[in-house]
């Protein structure tokens, strides 16, 4: 791809887990970013999950702070906890709308799209995405029984990739001592969170800057140089 198109990752955190688990493998998140940052010019990489606050500990919570510092977005909500009918204990924590918030401010800055999750309620926001001229591409996998991305997303994506393909590229090697997935608990050292500050990239001039994408994207508008 062109080194000019301009991509944005935007990562379902809770899906993504889901689908990596069930293909048995851990995602090396630094290795995920160079990956899509060597095909494109990436400009942005959101995680989005929610987290329960309740808990004393929080076993995504070393995750969360190493995506933090190590160039992505981490976008996180309060889970909310209900009881069902049955009496059963249930904790509800979808991410859908901010992803979707995200994506449709980002839409005029970007030309391309890659989702990360197979949740057949983002086909519409996929089909919103393409009106406004951003091809996207879905990442998930058809390789489990049942597959992991609903039919109507993988129709509606210009591209589908599946995880499995991926796996040599950004799959983490068990043996090596680096940041865990979702659910897999901390890392082993204090070495493993790097206080690497993400890089702050420019934006296209606008006729109007507008203070709300500098603040919540990083996004400098009136200047085409490129902040490290």
């Amino acid at each position: 791809m062109s080194a000019q198109q301009r991509s944005a990752l935007f990562i379902d955190g809770a899906n993504l887990y889901a689908a990596t688990k069930a293909l048995g493998f851990d995602i090396d998140y630094r290795r995920l970013l160079k990956e899509f940052q060597a095909r494109d010019n990436l400009i942005r990489a959101f995680y989005y999950t929610a987290m329960v606050e309740d808990q004393e500990y929080s076993s995504i919570r070393p995750l969360i702070d190493w995506l933090d510092y190590n160039g992505y977005r981490v976008v996180t909500k309060p889970a909310k906890e209900f009881t069902d009918s049955a009496g059963r204990r249930k904790i509800k924590g979808n991410m859908d709308i901010e992803l979707a918030i995200d994506a449709l401010e980002l839409a005029p800055r970007i030309d391309h799209m890659v989702l990360f999750s197979g949740d057949g309620d983002f086909r519409s926001l996929v089909e919103a995405m393409q009106r406004r001229g951003v091809r996207v591409t879905v990442v998930s996998t058809i390789q489990t029984q049942p597959a992991m991305i609903a039919d109507d997303l993988r129709r509606q994506a210009d591209e589908f990739v599946d995880l499995v393909h991926l796996i040599p590229r950004v799959g983490r090697d068990p043996g090596e001592r680096g940041v865990r997935s979702q659910g897999d608990g901390p890392p082993r050292g204090p070495r493993e969170l790097p206080r690497e500050l993400p890089r702050e990239v420019a934006d296209r001039p606008v006729a109007r800057p507008n203070p709300g994408l500098e603040t919540r994207y990083g996004i400098r508008q009136g200047d085409d140089t490129t902040e490290q």
